[in-house]
């Protein structure tokens, strides 16, 4: 997706909150007020947007993973959605607390909600009284939905991308906790001093956010690319120097021969 500020005007991207609920922090991102509501400068956005770009290029270029973190309604789709795009992980349901910094429980967590998944494939639910395959049944449920997008995350992300730093501010401080670095949306209520890479916008409107996911999700993909055509050179190159090694073999053969 490019990077303009067409697209991010069509997106609402340029409407923070109303002017009571601002962050003193964020005034270098605001452009003006209206109507009791902060604009944002969307030439500040598009500038730290492309930066940003970049950064989670490398990132992702380098084989770090990306966790996208976004559980209020108008997130959840667009953080699903993106995440599954680019092959990251994501939580869009309740952040479990110490999902970073309890990693080792919320990797029993997952093994449970596997055990439970092979005892309903075997047939063992069948054989409980109602009530057991009821709780077994609701247990599982609140497995897949806190975990379903973490499950195979056998390890910490490299990065983690939050859709609104406020909302999720428990994510933000196991972040910051743990030393992954953050990439987040700040709105005109956040404090962009406590996030790595912070993008200023709209973190409430849908098409804001899917905008943002979508473009972090490009990023990604872009990097992982870089992977692929690094590791294709890499045979080419093997192959080459195996050609030449060949072809000079013959030649002194033959040289030999002679």
């Amino acid at each position: 997706m490019a990077i303009t500020m067409k697209a991010l005007l069509e997106s609402g991207v340029h409407f923070g909150h109303q002017t009571r609920r601002r962050n003193p922090k964020m005034n270098r991102f605001i452009f003006t007020e209206k109507n009791n509501i902060h604009i944002i400068d969307l030439q500040k956005t598009v500038h730290e947007l492309k930066r940003i770009y970049k950064v989670v290029r490398e990132f992702a270029a380098g084989g770090k993973t990306v966790l996208f973190v976004g559980t209020k309604k108008q997130a959840q789709d667009s953080v699903v959605t993106e995440a599954k795009r680019c092959n990251s992980f994501f939580i869009s349901e309740r952040w479990l607390g110490g999902t970073l910094t309890n990693f080792e429980t919320i990797r029993r967590s997952v093994a449970r909600l596997r055990e439970l998944e092979k005892m309903k494939e075997e047939g063992i639910f069948k054989l409980m009284s109602k009530k057991e395959t009821s709780r077994r049944q609701k247990e599982m449920d609140r497995l897949e939905r806190s975990l379903q997008g973490i499950r195979d995350m056998t390890e910490l992300p490299g990065v983690v991308f939050i859709v609104d730093s406020v909302e999720e501010m428990v994510a933000v401080r196991e972040s910051k906790r743990m030393n992954i670095p953050i990439v987040a949306i700040c709105d005109t209520d956040a404090d962009p001093d406590i996030i790595d890479y912070p993008i200023p916008g709209n973190d409430d409107a849908v098409r804001s956010i899917k905008l943002f996911c979508s473009v972090i999700a490009d990023a990604i993909l872009e990097g992982k690319s870089m992977i692929q055509e690094a590791k294709e050179e890499s045979e080419q190159s093997a192959v080459r120097e195996e050609t030449g090694l060949l072809e000079e073999e013959l030649t002194k053969k033959v040289e030999l021969e002679k």
